[in-house]
């Protein structure tokens, strides 16, 4: 072997495992691997996972903050005119730089692939262009996938449909949408069967924004998932956001549920903006914004997290980092059990990774070895603390390292059930 990680936890619970890697994949998995003459790095109790993965992120409109102007009342309205406002002046140099900017800053956070939407409604297409460029220039260390996204709605902008054709025939990889901005709920109707019948006509995966809206009768979910089965796209699908579920009434989603999961529509949650830009006409109680993940899954429908945005007119923070994203899930969505905050690594995780349908991901042998090494015992501790990532591998090469940091004080008669140490060759 060329490479093996000794006493590493995994997420799936198992502790002191080695991780053994050849060739650029995982060769073995396994306690104490009798391995002579290959590097070693010792984990010391700590956790190795697979590469965190955002399955919805705008890549075009990322680290913009501020350009022309501020969002200054901070809300989904505002937010998508600044943009329009910005579209004139993008150039496709300055739309690939901070577009790499950003992969820099995201490979260094342990996230190694990235489903993001670009706008096709600027009849130019300077940001496919550019982002095609990026997903070129990139491959060797961050697979990124694009989908051509009609932010002013299919039906409603008038080049709008032929764009999003151009941009496919150019390469983007899955077929977006956005229903609920079409001016009528027709129209929305209307633009997922287009789309999916385009999808299916070429082969191609589906992922729509799709009723990002407090109003519980924007129900376009109901129609993606029927033309989902009908136009056979069955688990190729993704449904982005789903905040409108969050106001619906409890007996109609106990029957969108099942139809959600025969049709295996992948369901994907921004808990950072969801939360942020959601329940802006609210006053008193305000709704939470975010959709029904923990229900979701119950229901046995695949769930995902996004980070969305990152700097950009519709959010001024962010950070890359996928960790942030399932710390914020896990508490919008009360999903602070054992389960649920392993369910919450996943969404990051294997979950996202099913959304893009990434075949060889994973900690199993045979496959790529991409994984990450934590500065934390175990998944609640990762999320908790926002991990340091020790080491960021692909392909069994070393991308990025990082030193450890002081992470805690030693408390006396802590339980001992608790993983809170992070010394070298030690934990407890």
């Amino acid at each position: 072997m060329d490479l093996v990680i000794r006493h590493a936890n995994l997420p799936d619970g198992r502790i002191d495992v080695d991780v053994g890697i050849e060739g650029g994949r995982f060769a073995a998995i396994e306690p104490a691997l009798p391995v002579r003459g290959a590097e070693e790095i010792d984990a010391a109790g700590r956790l190795v996972c697979p590469p965190f993965v955002d399955a919805h992120f705008h890549m075009d409109a990322t680290l913009s903050l501020g350009l022309p102007r501020l969002n200054t009342s901070g809300t989904l309205l505002e937010g998508i005119a600044l943009w329009g406002e910005l579209k004139p002046d993008l150039t496709q140099q300055a739309l690939a730089d901070r577009a790499m900017a950003y992969c820099d800053m995201a490979v260094a956070q342990g996230l190694l692939a990235i489903r993001s939407h670009v706008d096709v409604c600027d009849d130019r297409l300077l940001a496919t262009e550019a982002l095609l460029d990026v997903k070129r220039r990139v491959a060797p260390y961050l697979h990124l996938e694009l989908v051509a996204f009609p932010q002013d709605g299919l039906l409603r902008a008038p080049t709008a449909r032929a764009n999003l054709v151009r941009a496919l025939d150019m390469g983007v990889d899955v077929v977006g949408g956005i229903p609920h901005f079409e001016r009528t709920m027709a129209d929305g109707a209307d633009s997922i069967r287009w789309l999916c019948e385009l999808a299916a006509d070429r082969g191609l995966r589906v992922d729509m924004h799709c009723d990002e809206s407090d109003d519980p009768l924007s129900r376009h979910i109901e129609t993606l998932a029927a033309e989902t089965i009908r136009t056979g796209l069955q688990d190729r699908v993704a449904a982005s956001h789903l905040t409108s579920m969050h106001s619906m009434d409890n007996y109609y989603v106990s029957k969108l549920l099942p139809l959600i999961a025969e049709a295996r529509v992948h369901a994907i949650a921004n808990p950072l903006i969801n939360i942020t830009l959601q329940g802006r006409h609210d006053t008193y109680p305000k709704r939470r914004g975010m959709t029904r993940v923990p229900e979701l899954m119950d229901a046995g429908v695949n769930v995902a997290f996004g980070h969305d945005c990152v700097m950009d007119p519709w959010y001024g923070m962010g950070a890359a980092d996928m960790l942030d994203v399932a710390h914020m899930g896990l508490h919008v969505a009360q999903m602070t059990s054992t389960k649920g905050v392993a369910r919450c690594f996943d969404a990051v995780t294997t979950h996202a990774a099913g959304v893009l349908g990434l075949d060889d991901y994973g900690l199993a042998p045979g496959n790529r070895a991409d994984f990450l090494l934590l500065q934390a015992g175990d998944v609640h501790e990762a999320i908790r603390l926002r991990a340091n990532r020790l080491l960021v591998v692909r392909e069994g090469r070393i991308l990025s390292r990082s030193p450890e940091r002081l992470a805690r004080l030693d408390l006396p008669e802590r339980p001992s059930e608790l993983t809170l140490e992070f010394r070298p060759g030690s934990i407890s």
